[in-house]
């Protein structure tokens, strides 16, 4: 657990480190810098979903987990953490529950937090986690400058996330084949690619509720085999 502890460490941190600066970046500087970063998030989304060939198990997993996730409401779940958290912590600050959504879901869907979670739980390396740790805290300095405090409070969440993949790597370990994790990724590069869309556009992307698709080419695979 100690990559995924410093994990939430860096974001935390990124996140002080951002509200510090808040106050004195001009508005027009920081809307110029979120979206260089959500051309950045669209590029490291991209790189993502080209790591599989396998179109058609990541558009069936788009699919059904997304079914799955409003079926879940996994996405109004998390906006109404947002908000529970908005009232108890930041009072007025309406922005609150929208930097804790968008940072929760930009540090929780990638390919880096599955595998380095997977890494951490199987072989106790967590070279992966430190990296991804490295990134999230440069995020969350930008984040928490233009979103402010909730961006901080996504770092709890992420713990559980990556940690609860840790705890469960050993049960899943036969199944993480190279190519299932290839497509776990490629699914988390597309969600990735959304979050850059919600940036840039202001779209309205539910990517809360797509997060199941990231886990089903584990699940078919576990079920072939189960068949097989």
């Amino acid at each position: 657990m100690i990559g995924n502890i410093a994990n939430a460490v860096a974001i935390i941190a990124g996140a002080l480190v951002g509200l510090l600066c808040r106050g004195g970046i001009p508005e027009k500087y920081n809307k110029t810098v979120v979206h260089a970063i959500s051309l950045a998030v669209l590029v490291i989304g991209i790189r993502g979903a080209m790591k599989s060939d396998a179109l058609l198990v990541i558009i069936l997993s788009l699919a059904l987990g997304s079914l799955l996730g409003e079926m879940l409401k996994i996405e109004d779940r998390l906006v109404m953490l947002g908000k529970l958290l908005e009232k108890r912590f930041a009072g007025d600050d309406e922005g609150f529950y929208k930097g804790f959504v968008t940072a929760t879901l930009l540090f929780c869907v990638g390919s880096m937090g599955i595998v380095g979670a997977l890494e951490s739980g199987l072989a106790n390396d967590h070279h992966t986690l430190f990296a991804k740790s490295a990134l999230d805290g440069i995020f969350s300095i930008i984040l928490g400058s233009s979103m402010g405090l909730g961006v901080l409070f996504s770092a709890f969440p992420v713990l559980l996330y990556q940690g609860t993949i840790t705890l469960a790597a050993v049960v899943i370990k036969p199944y993480l084949q190279p190519d299932v994790v290839a497509q776990m990724s490629a699914v988390g590069g597309v969600l990735i690619m959304a979050i850059g869309f919600n940036f840039v556009a202001d779209s309205k992307i539910r990517i809360g509720s797509m997060i199941p698709a990231v886990f089903l080419p584990l699940v078919w695979y576990m079920l072939l085999e189960l068949v097989g």
